[in-house]
């Protein structure tokens, strides 16, 4: 799986000018599954994440991961972070999940991220979503777990 992080002030997401979901300081967690994914490599990244020290202790330090500050994770499905730009100008994304797996897997990545004590907001996977946000920091992280 794939996932890009971003520290933030603020995130939603909209869908069909509705705001469908909405956190304050926390993480934006694009997610991505892979065909060879399974929800142990959801579990793993779900872990990770978790565990991810990116928030400011008392002397300002990157000390602090969500759990600590008692901040929440917003995930939102994005497949074209599967995307090859190796050859032409168009991505390709025969890399990314078929729909079927990459919902599970999302879905299920989403609530073992929420088991593991993590306020976890969702945004709709397959919808033409728009994402408001503000980086914090900026803090942006890419997360791959086949590295």
């Amino acid at each position: 799986m794939r996932a890009l992080l971003q520290r933030v002030t603020q995130a939603s997401v909209t869908v069909d000018s509705t705001v469908i979901s909405r956190i304050g300081p926390g993480l934006l967690v694009f997610v991505c599954a892979m065909p060879d994914d399974t929800q142990e490599t959801a579990d793993a990244l779900a872990a990770k994440i978790a565990k991810l020290r990116l928030f400011k202790d008392a002397e300002g330090k990157m000390n602090l991961n969500l759990a600590q500050t008692g901040r929440s994770a917003l995930v939102v499905s994005q497949f074209t972070l599967a995307a090859d730009m190796s050859r032409g100008t168009r991505p390709g994304f025969s890399y990314a999940a078929k729909p079927d797996l990459a919902r599970t897997l999302y879905t299920y990545f989403a609530d073992q991220l929420a088991s593991l004590g993590i306020p976890t907001e969702r945004g709709q996977f397959g919808a033409d979503m728009s994402v408001d946000l503000t980086n914090d920091g900026p803090v942006t992280l890419w997360l791959d777990t086949e590295s």
